[in-house]
C-alpha cells in the first residue's frame, strides 16, 4: 500500500513541487542548472564539474545511483536561495524520459558526453539512443549553451541543427588534451588546452576515456565563466565513484582492476585497453559479466566482446551470466577451452579464483551492476 501512496500520490505532486520552486528560484535568483546525459561517463562527468563548481558557488547535484525520475525532483528542494549551480544527471532509458526531464527542468547547459549502444533493449538502435539523448540540446533557446564531444560521429550532426551555442570537446575542439599520461599513484594526468590557455591538469582515476569526462566538465565550466585555478582543483579533487577502475592490491599480492560498476560495448572496450596497461608483464584474467538491456543486439555485442578480449590480449577468461556464454563461445575459438570459463552467476566465482590469486595475476573485474560482480570484489 505504502508503494502505491507513494507512485501514485506523494511522487507526482513532489515531482509539480520540484518544478515550481525551480521557477521560483530562477525568478529570484541567478541559479544555472545544467543537464547531463550521454552513453557513457555520465556519473563521473557530473562529479567532476561539481567538484568544479563548489568552489565557485553553492552547488547542488545529483547523487547516488538513484533512477533520475525521483533523483531529479529531490535534488530540485535541496536547492534555497543561495544555489548557484544545480547539475543534473539525466540518463535515460525508455522513449519520451527527456521530455519529462525537460518538463521537471529545462537547463541553460546540456552536456552530452557520446552516443554508444547502450539501453538498444528500449531504443532498438544507436539512432533510438541519439534520437533521445539529443532531445536535451535540441530544447536549448540561443542564450543556451551545448556542451558537445566533437569525437562522437553523431554529436558532430548536430552542428547547425540547434539553437544554442556550441562549445565542443575533444581532439579537434575548443577545450582538448594531450600528452596523457599515469603517475605513481594511478592519476591520470595530461594537458589541458582551454582554447589558448594551456596548463596541466590531473584527475583521480586511471584511464585516457576519462579525460573525456574530464574535457566535458571543464568546458560546461569554462562556459559558465569558472576560472582556470578552480578548473584544476575541482578536477584533481574529483570524487570517484566506488567500483569506477579501482585499482588495489589483494593480500595474495594480486593485482585486482574493479570496474564493476556498470558495462556496456564502450565501456568494456575502454576497461580493456586500461587493463592491459595496468597489468604490465603479469598474467591477465578478465572476470566480465552480462552487458545488459542491449536487446537484439545482445548476441551480436557479446561475441565482438569475445574477439575484442582476445584481440587485446589475456591469459584466461571469466564469463558471469547467461548473455556471457557469447562471449565465452567466442574467445574460446582462439585460446583453447581450457582458459576460458562460463559461469551462470556471480556466486559461483568465488570458489574459482583461488589458482589466480598470487603475484603473478592482475585481474579485471567487470560487468553491468545488477550481475553483482562488485560482491565479488
Amino acid at each position: 500500500m505504502n508503494k502505491i501512496i507513494k507512485k501514485w500520490i506523494i511522487h507526482p505532486i513532489k515531482r509539480r513541487i520540484a518544478k515550481l520552486y525551480l521557477l521560483v528560484l530562477r525568478k529570484f535568483t541567478g541559479i544555472r542548472v545544467i543537464g547531463i546525459t550521454g552513453s557513457t561517463g555520465k556519473t563521473t562527468t557530473k562529479e567532476m564539474l561539481a567538484s568544479i563548481l563548489k568552489l565557485d558557488g553553492k552547488t547542488v547535484y545529483t547523487i547516488a545511483n538513484i533512477d533520475p525520475v525521483y533523483n531529479i525532483p529531490t535534488t530540485i528542494l535541496k536547492c534555497n536561495l543561495k544555489t548557484k549551480y544545480l547539475i543534473l544527471e539525466m540518463g535515460v532509458e525508455y522513449s519520451g524520459e527527456m521530455d519529462f526531464y525537460l518538463w521537471l527542468a529545462k537547463p541553460d547547459i546540456g552536456v552530452i558526453t557520446n552516443i554508444s549502444i547502450t539501453h538498444t533493449l528500449f531504443f532498438g538502435n544507436l539512432e533510438g539512443v541519439f534520437k533521445e539523448k539529443s532531445k536535451l540540446v535540441k530544447s536549448l533557446s540561443k542564450d543556451n549553451w551545448a556542451v558537445l564531444n566533437t569525437e562522437d560521429e553523431r554529436l558532430r550532426k548536430l552542428k547547425g541543427k540547434i539553437l544554442s551555442k556550441i562549445m565542443w570537446y575533444g581532439e579537434s575542439g575548443f577545450i582538448k588534451a594531450d600528452n596523457i599520461k599515469f603517475n605513481n599513484n594511478n592519476d591520470t594526468e595530461f594537458n589541458l588546452y582551454l582554447g589558448k590557455i594551456s596548463c596541466k591538469a590531473v584527475i583521480p582515476i586511471y584511464g585516457k576515456h576519462f579525460v573525456a569526462n574530464a574535457l566535458a566538465a571543464s568546458s560546461a565550466a569554462f562556459v559558465l565563466g569558472v576560472g582556470v585555478e578552480k578548473i584544476i582543483k575541482g578536477l584533481k579533487d574529483t570524487h570517484i565513484e566506488e567500483h569506477r577502475m579501482k585499482i588495489f592490491t589483494h593480500k595474495s599480492h594480486a593485482l585486482i582492476v574493479d570496474d564493476s560498476y556498470n558495462n556496456n560495448p564502450f565501456a568494456a572496450n575502454e576497461a580493456l585497453i586500461a587493463f592491459k596497461e595496468i597489468a604490465g608483464n603479469r598474467k591477465k584474467l578478465i572476470i566480465m559479466g552480462d552487458m545488459l538491456e542491449l536487446g537484439k543486439l545482445e548476441k551480436e555485442e557479446h561475441i565482438k566482446l569475445g574477439k575484442r578480449i582476445v584481440e587485446i590480449g589475456t591469459d584466461f577468461i571469466i564469463g558471469v551470466g547467461k548473455a556471457s556464454k557469447y562471449m565465452i563461445g567466442e574467445s574460446r575459438k582462439s585460446i583453447g577451452k581450457e582458459n576460458v570459463l562460463w559461469l551462470a552467476s556471480k556466486n559461483e566465482v568465488n570458489k574459482h579464483l583461488r589458482p589466480f590469486l598470487n603475484k603473478d595475476w592482475a585481474i579485471l573485474i567487470k560487468g553491468s551492476r545488477s550481475i553483482g560482480l562488485d560482491e565479488v570484489v
